[in-house]
């Protein structure tokens, strides 16, 4: 009998906050105001449509050149609806590749949500479900925020389960702030912790927007409470992030998975590398924001460019 041939596959797993990815239609239910034909900034069709094609040319270009393929498995954070998932999935970059959509419509008062986009030929959907944040205002009435989303399938055969993330953000100022994302981060730990009561040894990705640096203490706990590993910490410097919020780099945007992703086992999936996507098509390529994230929108201003988030990803691979 001759030699079996085995085949080496690879993967892309990626994080893209796609920054206000509104539609143009007037939601009587969130506060969609900013982004509508009359508004201040006057969010168009054609302003839509632009930004849909942006981010399919952007999604579909990570970790291309490693695997020849865009991402098998997308999380997306600031997505008003299922609708616009669907219209970025329908662009003329993404429609050739056989995506679906998890989605789910969470509480947030801006009416964004998290959402997975994942490659139905390589992706086996198990299950999903949204799990809601109870956050209190000063007044002691309930603050709103997006839901963690948690994905359950088989990649190349072996279960994973992807745990999709926004935190709450730093608006009212760090310290203040800070304990909205400790409660966002217990939430996630939980949620693992509940995967890992009905299955010994699962494969879980924690991914997404936390509004914090992988040394602040919210991402920390998930770090260490969570028995993750990060590889978002090394990508930390003065010269390189996700976002950059007055002319200082933060790395936000991160990818977090179970340890196991690092066993040798020929027939399991491993982690090989992560990174930031930053192209240089992605920055703005003149000014004093030079190099930093081409934006949609700067205040009202509108910009027309992809998002104020560089993606994040990570590459798996497998041999069977």
């Amino acid at each position: 009998m001759g030699k079996e041939i085995k085949t080496e596959h690879q993967y892309t797993v990626a994080f893209y906050n796609v920054e206000n990815l509104f539609d143009f239609k007037d939601n009587g239910l969130t506060h969609d105001n900013d982004f509508l034909p009359d508004s201040a900034k006057r969010w168009t069709k054609n302003r839509y449509e632009k930004k849909l094609y942006k981010l399919a040319d952007v999604i579909s270009k990570i970790g291309f050149d490693d695997v020849q393929k865009p991402p098998t498995l997308i999380g997306i954070a600031e997505a008003e609806n299922k609708k616009v998932l669907q219209d970025l999935i329908e662009t003329k970059d993404l429609k050739a590749y056989n995506y679906g959509i998890v989605h789910y419509d969470s509480k947030d008062e801006r009416g964004i949500d998290v959402g997975l986009i994942y490659n139905k030929d390589e992706f086996e959907l198990e299950s999903s479900m949204p799990f809601s944040i109870y956050l209190e205002k000063e007044s002691g009435a309930q603050d709103f925020t997006r839901d963690i989303l948690l994905v359950s399938g088989k990649l190349n055969g072996e279960l994973i389960h992807c745990i999709i993330n926004h935190w709450p953000s730093r608006r009212d100022g760090l310290v203040k702030s800070s304990l909205n994302r400790i409660a966002a981060s217990q939430k996630a730990i939980e949620i693992i912790g509940t995967i890992r009561t009905k299955e010994a040894n699962p494969k879980i990705i924690v991914m997404g927007d936390f509004n914090d640096n992988p040394n602040n203490e919210s991402v920390k706990m998930l770090n260490e409470k969570g028995e993750l590993f990060n590889p978002m910490k090394t990508l930390v410097s003065y010269s390189r992030g996700t976002q950059n919020h007055k002319f200082k780099w933060n790395v936000f945007d991160q990818i977090l998975f179970s340890t196991n992703f690092f066993e040798t086992d020929d027939e399991s999936l491993k982690f090989e590398e992560a990174d930031i996507f930053d192209e240089k098509f992605l920055t703005q390529y003149q000014g004093k924001f030079k190099g930093q994230p081409f934006r949609t929108y700067s205040g009202k201003k509108y910009k027309g460019g992809f998002s104020d988030h560089f993606p994040v990803y990570m590459r798996l691979s497998m041999t069977n």
